[in-house]
Order: structure tokens, then C-alpha cells, then sequence
């Protein structure tokens, strides 16, 4: 795996790979970052990967995977996304700044854009919102939740709750609060009855979350 660019979040995800047992070349422009990470990744290299040439000779054409973790610089950022298309890497990972930027790096070929802070931002006035206790967006307009039952779920068979009907969610799983510090979340069933205390997590569109989260 190659991860371009080590800033606050190229290194932060460099370092986490690493921790996970990946194999990652890390790439920056800037050999004095470079030499700040040398004792702490495994490879780490210092070379300007808006030159093809450079991309070729590190062996970066080889990963099936890439980050394109660039910070302020978009020209660089797309240059690099489009070159690694060129390459024909498999699966490429691009940090965006903003939602144009995003869409460029769409257009020259990424497959997934990221938008950290963006994400970030959303995910936090959500949890600030309401009963959130952790939000996660997964697609377009389609979430999950982890928060508590309300009060009209409580002690009510989930079959008898006609929850899908009158929010659109579906509740997925759940830790029960009675089975102490050691509790694990498992899968509902039509006869599972949530208490006061219960941690669920719930799936849905952001709309329909966001009613049943202000249900109480």
C-alpha cells in the first residue's frame, strides 16, 4: 500500500496502517517530514510524485492500493490521483479540501474521495444534535446510529414496536445495560425487548434517523 503525502492526516493514517500489520511505502515531497518519520515507518521516501518517472522507478505502478494524502497543494493532489491512474492502480484513495476539489479528483479517476474535516464536522453536529452517541455516515443520505431506546420502545417487543413503519429505521443490534461492563452488542430479533440503559444501533436514511433520535 503507498500513502502520499504525510500530514496531520496522511501520517496519522500512515502510522495506523502500519500498526495494523500493512506493508506501506509512505511518499512526501518534503524530506525534512520525510526524516521526521524515518524512525517510525518502515519505508518512507522522500520524491515528488507529480513526475511519472519517479512514481515508476519507486515501484508505486506494483501497490493495489493508494492514498493520495495531499494536503493544500490541489494542483499536486490531482496530478498525483491522475498519474496513479494512469498506472492503472487498482484502488485509489484521495484526500479532498473541499467538494470541488473532490470532484475533480472523481473525474481524473479516483475511487473513493475523502473529505475529512467535512466529514468530521457533520458527524460531530449530529452527535451535538440529540441522543447520538455515534454517528456514522455509510453512503448518500444512509447512516447509523448508536444511541439509546426512547421511552415509548422501552419494555416493548421489537416485532409489536412497528418501528420500521413508523420511523423507516431498523434497529440492528444491541448491548444490553443488564449485562454489565463486560457486554458485547448482539443481533435483534422480532422478540427482543429493549430497557433504559441499552446501547442500540440503529440504520437508516439521515431524515428518518434524525426523527426517531428526537422520539422520547
Amino acid at each position: 500500500m503507498v500513502v502520499v503525502g504525510l500530514g496531520r492526516f496522511g501520517g496519522a493514517l500512515a502510522l495506523e496502517l502500519v500498526n495494523l500489520g500493512h506493508s506501506v511505502m509512505a511518499i512526501d515531497v518534503n524530506p525534512k517530514t520525510v526524516q521526521a518519520y524515518a524512525n517510525r515507518l518502515p519505508h518512507v521516501v522522500a520524491a515528488d510524485t507529480t513526475d511519472i518517472e519517479t512514481l515508476r522507478q519507486l515501484g508505486v505502478g506494483d501497490a493495489h492500493r493508494a492514498v493520495i494524502a495531499i494536503g493544500t497543494d490541489i494542483e499536486a493532489s490531482i496530478m498525483t490521483t491522475s498519474l496513479l491512474v494512469d498506472l492503472d492502480l487498482p484502488d485509489i484513495w484521495a484526500k479532498a479540501i473541499s467538494r470541488d476539489h473532490g470532484t475533480i479528483l472523481s473525474r481524473v479517476g479516483a475511487h473513493h474521495v475523502v473529505l475529512p474535516e467535512h466529514e468530521m464536522g457533520e458527524r460531530v453536529a449530529h452527535l451535538l444534535s440529540g441522543r447520538m452517541l455515534d454517528y456514522v455516515e455509510v453512503d448518500t443520505d444512509y447512516a447509523m446510529v448508536k444511541t439509546t431506546p426512547p421511552q415509548e420502545l422501552v419494555g416493548v417487543p421489537l416485532s409489536a414496536s412497528r418501528i420500521r413503519a413508523r420511523y423507516g429505521v431498523t434497529i440492528v443490534s444491541v448491548k444490553k445495560e443488564t449485562d454489565g461492563p463486560d457486554a458485547t452488542y448482539t443481533h435483534t430479533t422480532a422478540d427482543t425487548t429493549l430497557m433504559y440503559g441499552d446501547h442500540i444501533l440503529v440504520v437508516g436514511t439521515i431524515h428518518d434517523l434524525e426523527r426517531f433520535v428526537d422520539a422520547d
